[in-house]
């Protein structure tokens, strides 16, 4: 007993025709025997989902069946697919879709639209935050201006292949079904050329190099991309040329590390300067910038400079700077240093300012010795 067509889609009665579709293309997908190669079990569900779909998709078969069922169907002389082939034939617009056959020859006889291509640039820290201009060299394959992207030699046209008749597609027998596959002659297209151009040996596209003007703004970052539309590769058969797209990747600096639009560095100074305070001209990446170190400071504190970070892409408003201090030990002291730092050591213990670090260590030590002893 033949099973519902509708029950075999998984679809209600009253389903419109997109909603079919989109049942039957998912069952075809799991089914197909290009994915299932020799399970018989498949190649059925495909053949009942395949009738299926064949008859609801069509407005005259699916009244009847609504109306008359099976019986009424066979009564009009309605058989079913008999192979892979009348499938193909009767459906080429989805299988397009789905595995490459159907319409491959209307597509690819017509204009073709050239390739987007990649070109990778490194630029250096200083060119990514304040931006730069230059041109650079890009090998491409662009339209043959002899023959104009046709392949052929001036005078010729394109003819029919002899292989497939023009469908672009071969049939081949894989068990119960005929299966449908790209024309190994004429890749699909339908038409070979058989008197090529000689300037591209019928390709259509010779090799060419071109310089291209970036403009790469201020902001930038690794990972950014830049599309210069219509520098890519070159049309076909009166196709557009493609897009080239520009990836940028951008040198670390020595000094500066950056997080977005906020700039970081460290900024070494002496022990004598964080205990006096002082001013120092710290390095942006705008120029010399005054910075104040108040007396007292310690190593990792940090100061902002605002506005002496990189500027936005999107409205040129600049982030900030954040300095962080770096206080430097003296090494290789001579032997006056040391009796000056001897005699500071001795003022600080009379003046009191060893006890902040002696309670410190105190309660550390308590801390550590009490957790032993429990």
């Amino acid at each position: 007993m033949q099973k519902c067509y509708y029950e075999v889609l998984s679809v209600s009665k009253d389903a419109d025709g997109s909603t079919i579709k989109k049942a039957y293309r998912k069952l075809a997908m799991k089914y197909h025997p290009d994915r299932n190669p020799d399970d018989k079990a498949a190649e059925e569900s495909f053949k009942e989902c395949t009738e299926a779909y064949e008859v609801l998709s069509d407005l005259q078969k699916r009244k009847i069946y609504d109306t008359y069922g099976h019986e009424g169907l066979k009564s009009s002389g309605y058989q079913g697919p008999s192979n892979f082939e009348d499938m193909f034939s009767g459906l080429g617009d989805l299988f397009g879709d789905l595995f490459g056959g159907g319409r491959g020859r209307s597509r690819r006889n017509g204009p073709q639209p050239g390739n987007d291509l990649r070109y990778d640039i490194e630029i250096t820290f200083m060119e990514a935050v304040h931006g730069l201009a230059k041109e650079v060299a890009i090998n491409k394959r662009d339209t043959c201006w002899t023959c104009e992207g046709s392949g052929c030699r001036p005078g010729h046209k394109r003819q029919t292949c002899p292989s497939c008749n023009g469908r672009g597609q071969v049939i081949r027998s894989q068990g119960f079904f005929q299966v449908s596959s790209t024309c190994p002659q004429c890749h699909g297209e339908g038409e070979i050329v058989t008197e090529p151009c000689g300037d591209c040996n019928g390709s259509g596209l010779v090799e060419k190099s071109k310089k291209v003007s970036l403009k790469i703004p201020a902001g930038v970052d690794t990972g950014a991309q830049m599309r210069l539309r219509g520098e890519g590769e070159g049309g076909r058969r009166g196709g557009p040329t493609g897009d080239l797209y520009v990836v940028i990747h951008v040198q670390e600096h020595e000094f500066f590390k950056r997080d977005r639009q906020t700039i970081y560095c460290e900024f070494p100074v002496s022990m004598v300067q964080a205990a006096l305070g002082c001013k120092v001209d710290v390095p942006t990446i705008h120029g010399k910038k005054k910075l104040s170190i108040p007396a007292g400071s310690q190593s990792g504190e940090r100061f902002t400079l605002k506005k002496e970070g990189v500027p936005s892409l999107r409205g040129g408003v600049r982030g900030d700077m954040i300095v962080q201090l770096q206080v430097k030990t003296p090494t290789n002291l001579c032997d006056e240093q040391k009796k000056v730092l001897e005699n500071f050591d001795e003022l600080c213990q009379k003046h009191g300012q060893h006890k902040e670090n002696e309670g410190f260590f105190s309660k550390l030590f308590h801390e550590v010795l009490g957790k032993k002893e429990s």
